[in-house]
């Protein structure tokens, strides 16, 4: 079957398994470096048991560079009337700024096309729930600008919560700027985190993983409307039994049942470390 759009992700992204060979999207992968000596595009080959222990095993903190704007603008070199491109936030990325230059760059070249770059203000989860979003919009039928509307609105409104064993690469890479005072991780104090306008902020805190993964759901259900409308995402880092736990609590604190558990890919690796849960809703 023949589509007349294209949904471009970065590869914070994390898709269901059933869409990562779906003609309709394209993944445009960030790069990772641990060490001196390892650098990966984040990719399908990505191996993320190898990539966790390397990262345990190298002293120096794992950075991630973003994708130039001519690997976007080549994903928007397509038949497809109409491109949408989902983003890792602004705020902590470069990624959805080398995709506006992309977008700038096609339309030299190229002319004119329908492309929205959207800034999830997310991350991982996060972004699934928007580009699975932009193709229920594209599969009702609706107009180019009337997803752009109703895309900005649904980003607006999503939330994103998470918690980590470990914060060290997020620190060490100047992620965690808008946070004020983090809890010493020596102390089995976790911090439940959440995304704020494309800032991660501090929500609570609990004593040991499981009472902050507790103290999140309760977040989420205290924050959720229309649960029986809602569909939320759960992304893990070599932590399966963590985000059962998650799903099964928020399906008893919200009622919420359209829940799909996925498993980090690289960039979402890095960042979460780990044992690393997010939640999108």
């Amino acid at each position: 079957m023949k589509y007349n759009y294209k949904i471009v992700v970065d590869s914070c992204c994390e898709l269901p398994e059933e869409l990562r060979d779906d003609e309709r999207f394209e993944r445009v992968p960030l790069e990772i470096e641990v060490g001196d000596d390892y650098r990966i595009l984040d990719d399908e080959n990505f191996d993320q048991k190898d990539f966790l222990r390397r990262v345990a095993e190298c002293p120096k903190c794992p950075k991630s560079s973003c994708p130039s704007p001519e690997s976007y603008m080549n994903a928007y070199r397509t038949e497809a009337e109409r491109v949408y491109v989902v983003t890792l936030t602004s705020k902590l990325s470069g990624s959805y700024n080398s995709a506006v230059l992309g977008k700038n760059l096609y339309e030299e070249q190229y002319g004119d096309k329908n492309i929205l770059v959207v800034d999830s203000r997310s991350a991982s989860c996060g972004e699934t729930q928007i580009a699975l979003k932009l193709m229920e919009l594209e599969e009702q039928g609706l107009t180019f600008a009337e997803i752009t509307k109703k895309i900005r609105h649904f980003r607006n409104e999503m939330h994103t919560y998470f918690v980590l064993d470990n914060l060290e690469t997020l620190r060490k890479n100047g992620r965690l700027t808008g946070i004020k005072a983090v809890v010493a991780s020596t102390l089995s104090i976790k911090p439940v985190m959440a995304a704020e306008d494309g800032i991660i902020v501090q929500r609570g805190q609990g004593i040991g993983i499981k009472k902050a993964l507790n103290k999140m759901v309760d977040l989420i259900a205290s924050e959720l409307t229309d649960a029986d409308k809602k569909r939320i995402f759960i992304s893990h880092c070599n932590a399966p039994d963590r985000a059962l736990l998650v799903e099964q609590m928020v399906k008893l604190k919200t009622g919420c049942m359209d829940i799909r558990i996925l498993d980090m890919a690289g960039i979402s690796s890095m960042y979460a470390n780990d044992g690393g849960v997010i939640v999108a809703v």
